[in-house]
């Protein structure tokens, strides 16, 4: 994702890579310096805008850095909690904002928003999401906010599908994670990058709706979109669709 960004901002015309961070960095990667942390990067170079895409455990204190010098930060690695993101906007310096999005490509932001439409018309709901191999945490944050956003259109009413009480013992977790009310399962293989199925049932009926992304430059236009919008942001700002309706002129 690191890469795929860089060649991203590189190629857009309205803003340049200033310095990347890399632990295991030797000082260079192309056109631009790189440096081990992001305290050393900030304490070299005059940015604007922080991108991270790392991993959880890394993530909140790079937040935490960019945020205190008053640089705006806009974060698609997930694992972090609500609360976190909260405590670590409330830090920031000034007016330097946090834009959090779970997932950067416009179908899984759609595809989000018509699982909520759905959600009062089927009692049932279920989501699966598949990722590479490598991904450090599950569900995903896609996964778990679409839980969330079906747990709000039900207005409150809950499933009545049986749930960890059915599984057989020996094999716990059949019935996946329940998030909000809605079981999540968790798919780790290589020969995916990102997909996500939500399947509906009620009466004599199923609706399944499903996203996937194939090559990592899926998620790019909505990066991209992030950094050129992240500072007319204020505070803690938390998924695309933010700022979806307003490029579209919603």
């Amino acid at each position: 994702m690191g890469r795929a960004v860089v060649d991203a901002v590189t190629a857009a015309d309205d803003m340049t890579v200033s310095c990347g961070v890399d632990p295991h960095a030797d000082g260079a990667c192309g056109s631009f310096p790189v440096h081990a942390s992001v305290p050393e990067a900030l304490d070299a170079h005059e940015v604007d805008v922080m991108v991270d895409f790392t991993q959880p455990a890394a993530v909140a204190e790079n937040v935490r850095c960019a945020l205190a010098r008053g640089v705006d930060c806009v974060v698609g690695t997930t694992g972090l909690a609500r609360e976190a993101l909260e405590e670590l906007a409330a830090g920031a310096q000034g007016a330097a904002a946090l834009f959090y999005a779970p997932n950067f490509t416009t179908g899984a932001v759609l595809m989000m928003q018509f699982a909520k439409a759905a959600a009062p018309f089927f009692p049932e709901a279920e989501v699966i999401e598949f990722h590479h191999c490598n991904k450090k945490d599950a569900p995903s944050g896609t996964a778990m906010q679409t839980a969330r956003l079906i747990a709000e259109g039900r207005q409150g009413r809950a499933s009545a599908a049986p749930g960890a009480e059915t599984e057989v013992e020996g094999a716990q977790g059949a019935r996946g994670a329940l998030v909000d009310g809605v079981p999540v399962h968790a798919v780790r293989s290589m020969g995916y990058v990102a997909s996500q199925e939500v399947v509906f049932g009620s009466t004599g009926q199923t609706l399944s709706i499903r996203h996937d992304s194939w090559d990592r430059e899926s998620y790019m236009p909505g990066v991209l979109l992030g950094i050129r919008s992240v500072g007319e942001l204020t505070g803690l700002v938390v998924g695309l669709d933010s700022l979806m309706g307003a490029q579209a002129g919603l």
